[in-house]
């Protein structure tokens, strides 16, 4: 093991010292995933720019021209039965990017597919904010500016992430698995929240427990029931008029950190439905981009 570790670190050394300027280049998670295969055996592309059965779980990193030292995790939903890479984390990081973030698009394993188990995506997010931290000085990061930002159930991945940093969801225990995995900012784009009734009923939730209805893992699972009081500062955004992730998630979460005293802001827009990504044309959702920046400037992150 320990050589193992010692050639995934030199692999990511490697990477630092030779790909900076490399378009959209990859880094893995896992040390036994160090060198990624091509990309046809790392996941399975389908219709709409999306993505199933990963095999080699990886971070996407857009270096941007010139830096303002913050880091941003992007997650892509997809009801944990697929990523939705071109609609909402791809196009987000892009624009994040222009504006002067690093960025990091996780590639995570679905679970309950190709033999991972229910922890896989919740040990992929947590080991992709350890990773970006790690290696903050070599990305011209301020390892006190790492946020993570996710859509649907991506939101979901991300507010397990910002709430359950604690938790040790990997055993690897390498150096890596040591430094801090609390992110400093969140932000949830129409997110998957409770996996309790009557919100049990979302792709989601399928795709993580089946028809089981296990109420420890519901309780475990759902994201504003496990808010406290080191959960960061969060950034909300959700339409009325969502058919596929009822707003009364965000509005869950809301109440949540209301009653824990966390600096949130929660920006309902009156249609738009789901999957906005960036935002849909003609709707409101086109201004949570510029919602989100100035949001991080009130924080004092930007």
């Amino acid at each position: 093991m320990k050589i193992n570790h010692f050639l995934f670190n030199s692999f990511i050394f490697l990477w630092l010292s030779q790909n900076v300027d490399a378009a959209t280049p990859s880094l893995p998670l896992w040390p036994n995933s160090a060198t990624l295969a091509p990309s046809s055996e790392q996941y399975t592309l389908i219709k709409h720019g999306a993505i199933r059965h990963i095999t080699s779980p990886q971070l996407r990193v857009y270096p941007p021209k010139q830096s303002n030292h913050i880091a941003v995790l992007v997650i892509s939903g997809g009801g944990y039965a697929r990523e939705e890479l071109a609609k909402e984390s791809t196009p987000t990081a892009q624009f994040l990017q222009e504006q002067g973030f690093t960025v990091f698009e996780l590639i995570y394993r679905l679970p309950n597919q190709d033999g991972n188990n229910l922890l896989a995506p919740f040990q992929d997010g947590q080991r992709a904010l350890r990773i970006i931290r790690y290696h903050a000085h070599q990305f011209n990061i301020d390892p006190d500016k790492i946020g993570v930002l996710g859509f649907s159930a991506g939101g979901h991945l991300a507010g397990i992430i910002a709430t359950q940093w604690q938790q040790q969801f990997s055993n690897l225990n390498d150096p890596i698995d040591q430094i801090s995995a609390q992110p400093n900012f969140v932000a949830l784009l129409y997110p998957i929240i409770s996996m309790q009734a009557p919100l049990d009923h979302t792709h989601a939730y399928k795709s993580l427990f089946g028809s089981n209805h296990d109420l420890a893992k519901q309780i475990l699972f759902s994201v504003d029931l496990q808010v406290k009081q080191n959960t960061p500062p969060t950034f909300l955004a959700h339409t009325i008029d969502d058919p596929i992730s009822p707003v009364q998630n965000s509005l869950n979460m809301q109440t949540a950190l209301q009653q824990h005293k966390i600096a949130y802001e929660l920006h309902l827009f009156k249609n738009g439905g789901h999957g906005w990504g960036l935002g849909k044309a003609n709707t409101e959702t086109m201004q949570w981009p510029t919602l989100f920046l100035v949001w991080l400037k009130k924080i004092d992150i930007l």
